[in-house]
């Protein structure tokens, strides 16, 4: 069974969205504003670059296992040839985005890598390709599903579709969508919200594609004022790499110096800020 990446062939179309938002923002901005975000454009941009590699080399490498779930450990096989088939492939894609993107907001070593997603001060189709190379956990989530009997590479074509779907999540010029839309569909005011650095906003609207898991769940935060976007603490760096690593440093830092495994423990898997109680 073989797909037909939708990242790749979205490409050319996101490519004079990218264009498109850059005349845009060349006429709306002056000086130092203009440069400054016309570099974390380009910041955003190489970061999805680089990652796509990243991101094709652990699927191919996950790929093997999950053949052999498929192969010889599922207890049937799901040949996808009727739509509630599909139907039901992308909502369980769906539920686990869901779940894997919670915890990459509530587990510390998760959190290291993904920070990078929301360390830009601005929100636009660039911000989008703003990706983690650091991707392991993305990929291991996928394990239920081949287990399940649904061939991992109709997984992984369906979470491409959620990838490219992101990228309308991502255009700020877009204020509402009609209200159907918003009761069921994540839109780009739920995922402003998401991106907010303001305290009701943090940790909220968790949804790719679908919202009602965070209406389900209780992650979920209708937009009220414009958000503040980037991160609660500035980054120390806007390197690229630096981008990508400068959390996990901080987290080495924190471990060794952990006075035992507990408190490993919980500056690992804990959530991003934690600390002993007794810490100074």
């Amino acid at each position: 069974m073989k797909f037909k990446d939708p990242i790749k062939r979205a490409l050319p179309a996101i490519s004079v969205i990218l264009v498109a938002e850059a005349i845009d923002l060349i006429q709306d901005e002056k000086g130092d504003e203009r440069k400054r975000h016309l570099k974390d454009t380009a910041t955003s941009i190489a970061q999805g670059l680089i990652g796509l590699g990243f991101s094709s080399a652990l699927r191919a490498l996950a790929t093997i296992p999950y053949s052999y779930f498929y192969e010889h450990v599922a207890p049937s096989k799901r040949r996808l040839q009727k739509p509630h088939d599909w139907i039901v492939l992308f909502i369980a894609v769906d539920f686990l985005v869901y779940v894997y993107h919670r915890q990459a907001h509530e587990r510390r070593l998760l959190w290291a890598g993904h920070q990078v997603h929301h360390s830009s001060d601005y929100l636009n189709v660039s911000t989008a390709f703003r990706r983690k190379w650091s991707q392991w956990f993305e990929k291991l989530v996928w394990a239920p599903l081949p287990l399940l009997g649904y061939p991992p590479q109709a997984v992984f074509f369906m979470h491409a579709w959620h990838l490219v779907y992101g990228v309308f999540a991502h255009m700020d010029k877009i204020e509402k969508m009609p209200r159907w839309f918003e009761t069921v569909f994540v839109s780009p005011s739920h995922h402003r919200v998401h991106h907010g650095s303001d305290p009701k906003y943090l940790d909220k609207n968790y949804g790719s594609i679908l919202i009602i898991w965070d209406k389900l769940f209780g992650t979920f935060q209708a937009e009220e004022e414009k958000p503040t976007y980037g991160l609660t603490k500035k980054p120390p760096t806007e390197n690229v790499i630096g981008l990508q690593t400068f959390e996990f440093k901080a987290l080495w830092q924190d471990v060794r110096k952990a006075r035992n495994n507990r408190e490993r423990l919980k500056y690992l898997f804990g959530p991003p800020g934690w600390k002993p109680e007794d810490a100074a």
